[in-house]
């Protein structure tokens, strides 16, 4: 009975380890997914800012302003 009761130990410890990195591995992708999306909002947050500084100057121009 000694040769069974360690093979169950050993299937079951494979088994938390095979658990364990499946789900570090589900947690590092989803930080990689949230990293994206944040790099993503922060270009369209930047392209938005560029947009409204090219429309002030263009404005600013067809004014006459001189800055």
């Amino acid at each position: 009975m000694g040769f069974l009761d360690d093979a169950k130990e050993t299937a079951e410890t494979a088994g938390r380890k095979i658990k364990e990195a499946f789900e570090d591995t589900t947690d590092r992708l989803g930080d990689k997914v949230d990293e994206v999306k944040a790099d993503a909002e922060v270009k369209k947050a930047e392209a938005e800012r560029d947009s409204v500084q090219k429309r002030n100057e263009v404005k600013a121009d067809l004014r006459g302003d001189n800055d």
